[in-house]
This record gives structure tokens, sequence and C-alpha cells, in this order.
């Protein structure tokens, strides 16, 4: 790796949106056939063939059900050089399928792979295409982290669909509880006295939840369903149980709030005379800490393409992802294409339908064009990658001096 000229950078860049423009017909088809079928955390059995089938039918090579998780994969080219990961997604949702445009993220993630890939030997890099199950909720990518997926990769990159183009998602910590409540049955008429009524339990412990919602920070979240709530009217409950999540803007700030919600929680227990077990769901999600120097070079390719990516301050999708996992341990950036309408929210039918649209069509094409000119620009200017790694640094110096 090492400085090259302008025009040098400009000649790799319109190579690889070349090959994307070749592989286009491939990469819609796949992403329509995705989102058409869609599949659940880690039962991502249809996508994980057909993502890897294209990529082998391409030369690259793959492992499939890698890093010990069915329906994860990794496709690599380039033998030296600087290891630039692309990331894929390919999880649905319940009931509302590809209402989050995982199919996008998908496809837009194989394209930049395989036109990275056309160009590695020439430019002396790698590229490491890495397939993650179940970021909705399940952690494919904090499992693959442990498990070493990420290990001498030098930046991580993907981008998700949104209904703006964004520099970024404005991420929260996140963790998922489940917690149940055990009374004492008792016949509901005859003999209430005798009963301890673990619903009574888990709706005061909302109820407490939903007060202390009055006095958390505007940018933090805590929400629940109850999942089990007896199982007739004429019998005191002997079992409750509920999910929760909890959502906070850093680590730090998050297992600071879990002890609240836990509070409140093991008061409603109290109130009732009922037991609560309350339990941690792992992985938890960090929030995702963009580097800026890796960001501005994707936005400014994004421009190349007719695209302006706006700060988020200027338009905000708030959400969670295990993506903010790997951004602690590589440099990474997460930013948002459009893919839909403004004002069309995330996580809704209106959305999944715009994920197999036109405009989601042409998002999946300008995304892959958008990180394989980045790719190109970490394995062509020798100083990138060094100030993107020191950056990191010294963001992650910054957090754990603020814990």
């Amino acid at each position: 790796m090492g400085d090259t000229t302008t025009g040098q950078r400009e000649s790799a860049r319109q190579a690889v949106c070349d090959r994307v423009d070749e592989l286009a017909d491939v990469l819609l088809e796949t992403s329509r056939a995705i989102h058409a079928n869609p599949e659940l955390a880690f039962k991502e059995y249809s996508a994980h063939d057909l993502l890897t089938g294209v990529m082998a039918g391409q030369g690259i090579d793959v492992v499939r059900s890698a890093y010990g998780l069915d329906t994860a994969f990794e496709g690599t080219a380039g033998t030296t050089g600087p290891v630039v990961a692309v990331l894929c997604e390919y999880d649905a949702l319940p009931g509302i399928g590809h209402a989050c445009g995982h199919n996008i993220i998908a496809t837009a993630g194989l394209g930049a792979g395989l036109a990275a890939a056309a160009v590695a030997e020439e430019l002396g890099g790698r590229i490491r295409i890495l397939g993650t199950p179940a970021e909705e909720g399940g952690g494919g990518k904090v499992f693959m982290l442990e498990r070493g997926a990420f290990d001498g990769v030098d930046a991580a990159l993907m981008v998700h669909p949104a209904d703006a183009d964004l520099e970024n998602i404005t991420s929260l910590a996140i963790q998922q509880a489940m917690v149940t409540y055990t009374g004492r049955a008792a016949h509901a008429a005859a003999a209430p006295e005798k009963g301890l009524n673990a619903l009574d339990a888990a709706v005061l412990g909302y109820v407490n939840v939903a007060a202390l919602r009055q006095h958390i920070a505007p940018d933090e979240r805590i929400h629940g369903i109850f999942t089990d709530g007896g199982e007739k009217a004429n019998i005191v409950p002997v079992r409750a149980a509920a999910n929760w999540y909890v959502r906070s803007p850093s680590r730090s700030r998050l297992e600071a709030l879990k002890l609240r919600l836990a509070a409140c929680l093991r008061a409603g227990a109290e109130a009732a005379g009922c037991e609560v077990e309350i339990r941690w769901i792992e992985p938890s999600y960090a929030e995702v800490l963009d580097n800026r120097v890796l960001l501005d070079r994707y936005t400014a390719n994004a421009a190349l393409l007719g695209r302006t990516v706006l700060p988020a301050v200027e338009h905000q999708v708030v959400g969670s992802t295990d993506m903010g996992n790997v951004s602690y341990v590589v440099p990474s950036i997460h930013p948002m294409i459009k893919s839909a309408p403004a004002g069309t929210a995330i996580h809704t039918e209106a959305f999944a339908g715009f994920a197999a649209s036109a405009e989601g069509d042409q998002a999946v094409l300008d995304g892959a064009k958008a990180m394989a000119m980045t790719v190109v620009d970490c394995w062509m200017e020798g100083s990138l990658l060094t100030t993107a790694r020191e950056q990191f640094e010294d963001m992650l110096g910054v957090r754990a001096a603020s814990t």
C-alpha cells in the first residue's frame, strides 16, 4: 500500500463502479429474492445460500456456515495488504418481513465486495465479505467478533437503508431482559387471600417503569411487553413474564439505566409478595463509534454518485445495532442510504415495500459503489488507514475516560 496519484485513484474508482454495473442484474435479482423470502434471525438459510452461491460463481473463496453459525459466511480475495471488511445483513422482522431493508444491506455489501475483489491483487489489498446473521436482536456480529471474524481487519464498512442519506444512525446501546414473576396460585373467588398474584407484580413493575420514564434522559429509552399473564381469570396467576428493552447512548449510561429498571421491577414483586427473576439477555449491543476519517471518504464517494449525505443532526434515524460492538474493535462506519421517500420510517410495512422498489434497487447499486470506492481509497492512500486507526484509538480513550 502506498500513496498514489489522483489519476490512478480515479481510474481504480471507475473500475469498481464499472464492475458493480456489470453485476447489477445479479445483485438486484438477489436483493429481490431475499426480500421475497424473509427469514428470521439465525434461520436465514435461503439468503445464505443465495449470497454464497453468487460469490462462488464469481470466483470468490467462500466459507459457508462460518464461525460456528449456520447462516454466517466469509468470502475473501487478495493475498497481501490491508484488510477491509464489508458486511452483509439479511435477517427479517417477524410479521413485517424486510421492513428494515436488510436485503439492501446484503446485496450492497455483496456488490462492494465483488467489485473490490476484482482489483484487490492489482491494488495490493485484501477484501473480506462477511455475512452476519441475526442483527435483529440475535447479535450475530458479536458472536463472529468473539470467534475471530474481525481479526486483522483494518476497517469495516456497511450501509443501512433509510428515508435519507445520512452520515450515521443515531445509535443507542441496548440490552434486553426477560423478567419472570412467581407467586402462589389460588381460587380467585373461593380463597383469593391464599394467593400471591404474579400478574399484579408484573403490572406494578410496569407502572413503576412508566413513572421512571419521566425522569430519564431524553435520549434514553425503556420499553417492554407482557409475554405471560396467567392461564385463567379465576385462578390467581402463579406466573407472569415480561420482555424489556433498555437503551442509552453509551455503554456506561446503559449500565446505570439497567440498575434503575431492575429496581422498578423488583419493587413490583415485593409489593405483591412475589419472587422475580431478571435475566439479562446477551449479547448486548454497544453504540456505534463512527470513524470520521472513513466516513468522510464514504461521503465524498457518495457525492460522486449524486448523493448528498447529511449529518445526523439534520435528520435522525434512531436505533440499535450489533455493528456497535464491531466499532469498538475495528474502525467502522454505518452510514444510512436513502431507499424510500422522506418520512418513511424503518420497521414499518411501508418501508418493507420500498425495500423492493426502484429506489431500493438504486440504493443497492449506489451503496455498493460508494463502499467499493472507499475500499479503494483505503488501499491506495497510504495514510488513510493510519489516520483512521489513530482516530479510533483516540475515541476509545475518550470513552474509557468518561466511564
